[in-house]
């Protein structure tokens, strides 16, 4: 009978654990976790959207005169929003676009806030603008409240007809609710904030020239854009992976 053969002891560690134990002792690695992004391009057109709306109303502290036409500065932009307001609707759904919608109002009356807020705040003595921005940035409560309103009525109006229209239709006819959605938002929006906001600050001809020039020339951009606007929902179609499923 032959001897065990000896064993050779496990090489202590500077702690005096052996390898299988140290191992075990070690924490485990961690893993970092992220969450994933959604694909799609409704991201991106919310985020244009609530830009070109807050652009718009700083634009909009602004009239303009050219001609005989009345308009404020916010009219450069203002009817991208119906744009892409169309664009949501058609491609994401009514309850897509109206997350947008109250998206853009949130923000809106935050900017509104944040404006009030740091024109409260005392200047610096060596800032010299105080007067300036308030002059362009100052709140008139009356005028945000016309704003956030016409804004609001507008836009759910015009994603609600072109939703109701595109159920009853299909994908048929679709410069049409383009077009009637546009007519009813614009109209409802032009209307709630020319009465809000001017009635008792200017005359009742001026308040008549701002609505119906601002009107026709938003629902003009919304005619003028409409083949873009085709082209931008038919390409985003075709890019949503589950457009249609």
């Amino acid at each position: 009978m032959t001897a065990p053969e000896p064993t050779t002891p496990a090489p202590a560690l500077s702690d005096g654990a052996t390898p299988a134990n140290d191992a075990a002792a070690q924490p485990a690695a961690t893993t970092t976790a992220y969450a994933a992004i959604r694909r799609g391009l409704y991201d991106y057109f919310a985020v244009f959207f609530v830009a070109f709306l807050l652009l718009s109303n700083i634009g909009a502290t602004k009239l303009v005169e050219i001609g005989p036409l009345t308009f404020d500065g916010g009219a450069i932009l203002f009817p991208l929003t119906y744009i892409i307001g169309d664009v949501l609707s058609e491609v994401y759904g009514f309850k897509a676009a109206r997350r947008v919608i109250f998206m853009g109002f949130v923000v809106s009356f935050l900017a509104s806030l944040t404006f009030w807020a740091v024109i409260q705040l005392p200047a610096h003595p060596d800032y010299t603008s105080q007067a300036a921005f308030e002059e362009v940035l100052g709140v008139v409560w009356r005028f945000v409240f016309a704003s956030l309103a016409g804004y609001l009525a507008g836009q759910l109006l015009n994603a609600k007809v072109l939703t109701a229209i595109k159920d009853r239709w299909g994908e048929k006819h679709m410069w049409a609710r383009l077009i009637g959605s546009t007519l009813v938002g614009e109209a409802a929006d032009t209307v709630i904030f020319c009465v809000i906001a001017w009635v008792g600050v200017v005359g009742w001809a001026t308040i008549a020239n701002l609505a119906v020039v601002g009107f026709l020339y938003k629902v003009s951009v919304e005619v003028v854009f409409l083949p873009i606007t085709y082209a931008v929902i038919n390409l985003v179609k075709k890019h949503e992976p589950n457009y249609g499923k």
